[in-house]
Parts: structure tokens; C-alpha cells; sequence
């Protein structure tokens, strides 16, 4: 038996050394910040050469990698700690957003030193709106001077394209919303925005993101109301917002609406209870007859699975619509709303191919059910039709049209008769 210790194997060779490419750099932005600064500090308040100088630098500074340091140093100075305030132990410069002029004009030429950058390193792009996200968090750290400026800019981006109104997330925080410092800060956002293009600007912009029916949250909860919002946006002379925000809240009522009364429908509670609950609804919402009609038309052809036959569908509407004859009329005293109802049927057999055989079936089933009156169908027929399928339309009510006006004039000669 060997009682000798074995001696372990040993690698030997030579030893690689570690690429520079591979080792991973420090995060050090101070050297950045400062290069920063300077340039900033001699370009001072000429904004053209401040953008030039941001445009050169990005050959020779890492705009990928301290892009937040970059950010915040064109907004405020200098590196912003957790809150809003400035690093105590850092470089900074006089020369920023925050110490510009609070104007608009001056906003707009910030907006373009923003833009020139981001147009010339797109890759700044997604780093920009994080940036302005966490800017909105940190608004009560800034005075009220900055959170104007800030507003203002923010407000000009927004209505040229250069930011996504998902931004405005960050402005529904509660402790922002509690204190009132979100609502006084999108009255400076939207006037710029609405100054710089038109309210169809904003609009179109919030939908995209899902924000349209979200502007109340800019109120706590207990002020959360289309009066509270209308008045304080009207008073601070932004009545088309407040008129754009109780449009949307109106259209989000009659969508829920729409939903309900389908879902009654399906589950085949009684007619009755349909209108009195429609009525009820109605009431609250401040909707009229006409706009009623199209909804309850919406809801009495979306709860049910059509035909894909054409042949076939007609006879499924016919006996569906002789079902919801009554709800149809308890909305329907009033001329108006008559000719509502017949541009909506005239709008979905136009949209919905399966059904452009239908319509004068339908509009004569409605007519014998007293939905619909000869004088709202006449006046339809002769100037109060949608273009759409016009020809189509009016070719399949001709006969039946004729057919009332015979009926209409032998009545009148009767009537003389008589006297």
C-alpha cells in the first residue's frame, strides 16, 4: 500500500488577458456631467448653439449610456436625486429649462433643442419619454416656476408628435392628484398643447393611448365629477377641453348603456322592464329620444348571431324586429327620432353587406308595427337619406313610397268628400 499523498494534476500555460471590449465599464457620469456643463456654460442662453454643441457631442460623449444624466442636466441643471432636488455633489450649470425665461416663445425653442437631439440620435428617443415620465413624479419637488416650464414644454412635444401621451400616466399618481399639483399642471400642458395645434390634436392623441375617458383622474375621488372638472378647466379658459371631456364621458355612459340593455336582451327580460330601465337611464345620462333610438338600435341588432345567408338573414331580421317592436316605439314619439331610426337601418345594411336586400322589408315591418310614420319615411325618401347606398335604397323603397302617397292623397280626397 503506497502511503504517499498523491500529488494533484496542475494546469499550466499561458494566461489570456481580458479584452478591454469585454471587462464591464463602471457607471461614471461625473466626467460625462462635466463635459456636459461646460459645453452648456459657454453656449449659455443661445439655444442655436447649445443645439449644435449637443449635436457634435454626441460623436464623442456616450449619449446611450448616460442619457438620464444628459436629460437632467438640460432640464434642470444638473443630476436630479430621488424627489426632484438636485445632487448636492455634482456640477451644474445655470443654464437650463429651469432657469429659462417662462415663456412660450422660450418653451418653443427648447422644444426644438429637444427635438434636433432626438432627431439626430433616435436611439435617445425611448430614454426622453422615461425621462419626462419621471419628471412628472417628481413635480413637487419642483417650484412652481419649473413646474410651469416643464408644463409648457412638455405640452408643445406633445402636440408635434415628439412624446406619446402615455406620459401623462404618471400625472394620475395620488399623491400628485391629492395635492391638486396634477390639475394645475395640465392646465399649463394643455394650453401650450392647444396654442401649438387644436384640441383634435389632443384628442386624437389621448385615444391612441386609451386616455381619452381618463382626464377625471386628474380630481381625487370625492371631486371626480363632469361639473367639478368643466368648471375648473373653464375657469383656467380651457372650455374645449371641459367640452372634450363631458363629450367622452357622455360617449362612455351610452357604450355602457348599450352593453346593459344587450345583456338584458339576451338574458330575454321583459320589454317592459327594458324601457323602464332605458327611461330611468336616459334621464340620468341627459340623452335625447334620437340619440336613445341609436342606441337601442345597436343593441336589438348586436345581441343576436346573424345569418351569413342572404337569402336567409332577412327573414331572422324580420322576426327579430317584430320582437323589439315595442321598445323601439316607446322610443320613437317624435319625428326625429323616427328619422334617426331609419339613418341608422339605412347605415348598418349599408355596413353590413347581408342585410342591403333587407332594408325595405324592415322599414315596412316597422311601419305596420306604428314605429315608424308615413311622413318620417317620405321625408327620408326625398331629402333626409344618407348617401350611403343611396341608389340601392331609394330604388327598393319606390314602390312602397308610391304606394303611400296614393294612399296619402286618397285619404285628402276623402276628406273633402266628407266636408
Amino acid at each position: 500500500m503506497n502511503n504517499q499523498k498523491q500529488q494533484k494534476p496542475t494546469l499550466t500555460g499561458q494566461r489570456f488577458k481580458t479584452r478591454k471590449r469585454d471587462e464591464k465599464e463602471r457607471f461614471d457620469p461625473t466626467q460625462f456631467q462635466e463635459s456636459i456643463v461646460q459645453g452648456l456654460n459657454q453656449s449659455g442662453t443661445d439655444l442655436e448653439a447649445v443645439a449644435k454643441f449637443l449635436d457634435a457631442s454626441g460623436g464623442k460623449l456616450d449619449y446611450r449610456r448616460y442619457a438620464e444624466t444628459l436629460f437632467d442636466i438640460l432640464v434642470a441643471g444638473g443630476m436630479l436625486a430621488p424627489g426632484g432636488t438636485l445632487s448636492d455633489d455634482m456640477t451644474r450649470t445655470e443654464f437650463c429649462l429651469f432657469t429659462a425665461q417662462e415663456d412660450l416663445e422660450t418653451m418653443q425653442a427648447y422644444a426644438q433643442v429637444f427635438n434636433k437631439l432626438i432627431r439626430r440620435y433616435k436611439y435617445l428617443e425611448k430614454g426622453f419619454e422615461e425621462e419626462i415620465k419621471k419628471l412628472l413624479l417628481f413635480l413637487k419637488g419642483f417650484t412652481e416656476s419649473e413646474r410651469n416650464k416643464l408644463a409648457m414644454l412638455t405640452g408643445i412635444l406633445l402636440a408635434n408628435g415628439n412624446l406619446s401621451a402615455s406620459i401623462l400616466n404618471s400625472l394620475f399618481n395620488e399623491n400628485l392628484v391629492k395635492e391638486g399639483v396634477s390639475a394645475a399642471f395640465a392646465v399649463k400642458l394643455f394650453k401650450s398643447w392647444i396654442n401649438e395645434k387644436d384640441i383634435n390634436s389632443v384628442a386624437v392623441s389621448l385615444r391612441k393611448v386609451g386616455m381619452d375617458n381618463r382626464l377625471m383622474e386628474l380630481f381625487p375621488a370625492n371631486k371626480r365629477s363632469c361639473e367639478h372638472f368643466s368648471k375648473y378647466f373653464t375657469d383656467a379658459g380651457l372650455k374645449e377641453l371641459s367640452d372634450f371631456a363631458r363629450n367622452q364621458q357622455s360617449i362612455g355612459a351610452r357604450k355602457e348603456l348599450q352593453k346593459e340593455l344587450q345583456d338584458m336582451m339576451s338574458r330575454g327580460e321583459p320589454q317592459k322592464e327594458i324601457i323602464a330601465f332605458t327611461k330611468e337611464e336616459m334621464k340620468k345620462a341627459g340623452l335625447s329620444e334620437q340619440t336613445m333610438i341609436g342606441i337601442i338600435w345597436t343593441s336589438v341588432m348586436s345581441c343576436v348571431e346573424w345569418n351569413k345567408k342572404e337569402e336567409l338573414v332577412t327573414e331572422q331580421a324580420i322576426k327579430h324586429l317584430k320582437q323589439y317592436s315595442l321598445l323601439l316605439k316607446a322610443f320613437t314619439s317624435q319625428g326625429l327620432s323616427e328619422l334617426s331610426l331609419l339613418l341608422k337601418i339605412q347605415e348598418y345594411c349599408y355596413d353590413n353587406i347581408h342585410f342591403m336586400k333587407a332594408f325595405q322589408k324592415i322599414v315596412v315591418l316597422l311601419y305596420k308595427a306604428d314605429v315608424l310614420s308615413e311622413e318620417a319615411i317620405l321625408k327620408w325618401y326625398s331629402d333626409a337619406h344618407l348617401s350611403r347606398g343611396k341608389s340601392v335604397f331609394l330604388e327598393q323603397m319606390k314602390k312602397f313610397v308610391e304606394w303611400l302617397k296614393n294612399a296619402e292623397e286618397e285619404s285628402e280626397s276623402d276628406e273633402e268628400e266628407t266636408d
